[in-house]
């Protein structure tokens, strides 16, 4: 499994690297809301958390699912702008403006995009906006993820611009509340990896750099494809002419374990890749307990279903649609998941929802819990 990349013929000076703020409060943001996916960050996201105002608190859930479970590509509007630059802008407010000239059809796909179990498939699709049956479609996806889903799902449907309006709010009062100082303290460490790995492309190569940004990448040969190690199928090109050519590299320093590809149709892909790699906490278990988990993990599709559970709830029906098994199958490795002690189970309305447990598979180790956030 992979994310593949075609860069046939794309010229040396049209791959980069450059710092993103916006796409950095997005991490921050997930950060935030998912802390058991960042235990290097606990000192961080407590105290953040703790000194939230309420309001700002409150406003952040109506929309955390486009940084929770996964990331919104409203965060990367640069590379979704035709006819732009294709790098986002030095500051916040910039990329805010960058934000503001995305099209609605663009800016709703990718605000839903938390509502789709595949992330890109209906890319090239009708828009909800104009589109009876895509609408319906989105709206039903949104709805077997909860009440709170679908109330935004429908909110974006039907006040496009009103949401864009209170989601540049948004963004701006945290960066008054404190992404501003957070980036003040990390950005030159951003900017300085951007220099060093910008000195490496242009001497060593294409192959060189990427193995120092991640074991994951790789290219051909011919240097023709880049391939991103990812538990994910998916493919893109750096020379769509919709777009223009190009391959962006952002840095974060929020995002370990997370490589993230930007690859959506139509958009210039970006890979978003962590800065560091911070030790995770181990705590012994009995040697019977240790087994079991090895021995859950170890089959193919349960290794499938930990990836889809490590970054939302799902239920037995969502598990199986986006597996390609039946729902009987699911639960038989669910049954194997909870014994082991890996997963937890909670009632949503009429929906059971089933979600991994990231502090008892941190324990288990840090390669296993990166390869399947990556």
């Amino acid at each position: 499994m992979s994310v593949t990349i075609d860069i046939t013929g794309l010229p040396a000076e049209r791959i980069g690297f450059a710092p993103s703020p916006l796409a950095e409060l997005c991490m921050a943001l997930h950060a935030l809301s998912q802390p058991g996916h960042h235990p290097g960050l606990a000192s961080w996201t407590s105290t953040t958390a703790a000194a939230l105002d309420p309001d700002l608190a409150d406003r952040l859930l109506e929309g955390d699912f486009m940084w929770r479970s996964s990331f919104a590509d409203l965060f990367m509007a640069f590379a979704g702008i035709p006819g732009g630059s294709g790098l986002p802008a030095a500051t916040l407010a910039a990329e805010l403006d960058v934000l503001d000239r995305l099209d609605d059809e663009r800016f709703v796909t990718a605000a839903l995009e938390h509502c789709r179990l595949a992330l890109y498939g209906d890319g090239d699709g009708p828009s909800p906006l104009s589109d009876p049956l895509a609408r319906a479609k989105a709206l039903e996806t949104a709805s077997a993820r909860g009440p709170q889903q679908l109330a935004f799902a429908v909110r974006v449907l039907d006040d496009t611009a009103g949401v864009r309006v209170w989601l540049r709010r948004l963004m701006e009062d945290c960066d008054e509340a404190f992404f501003a100082e957070t980036w003040r303290r990390i950005g030159p460490r951003q900017s300085a990896d951007v220099r060093h790995k910008t000195q490496v492309l242009r001497r060593k190569g294409l192959p060189a750099v990427l193995k120092e940004v991640s074991s994951a990448l790789g290219v051909d040969e011919g240097l023709t494809t880049v391939t991103v190690d990812k538990m994910v199928h998916g493919s893109t090109t750096a020379t769509d002419p919709r777009i223009g050519g190009g391959l962006l590299f952002v840095p974060t320093n929020f995002g370990w374990p997370h490589l993230l590809v930007l690859h959506a149709p139509g958009w210039r892909p970006v890979i978003h890749y962590p800065l560091g790699s911070p030790e995770l906490a181990s705590s012994p278990g009995s040697v019977e307990l240790m087994q079991r988990r090895m021995e859950a993990l170890a089959h193919p599709m349960r290794m499938m279903l930990c990836r889809n559970l490590a970054r939302a709830p799902y239920t037995t029906g969502e598990l199986a649609a986006a597996n390609g098994i039946t729902a009987p199958e699911v639960s038989r490795h669910l049954a194997v998941l909870k014994r082991a002690g890996l997963i937890q189970t909670r009632r949503q309305g009429r929906y059971v929802q089933h979600q991994l447990d990231l502090a008892t598979v941190a324990r288990i180790g840090s390669d296993f819990i990166e390869g399947i956030l990556r």
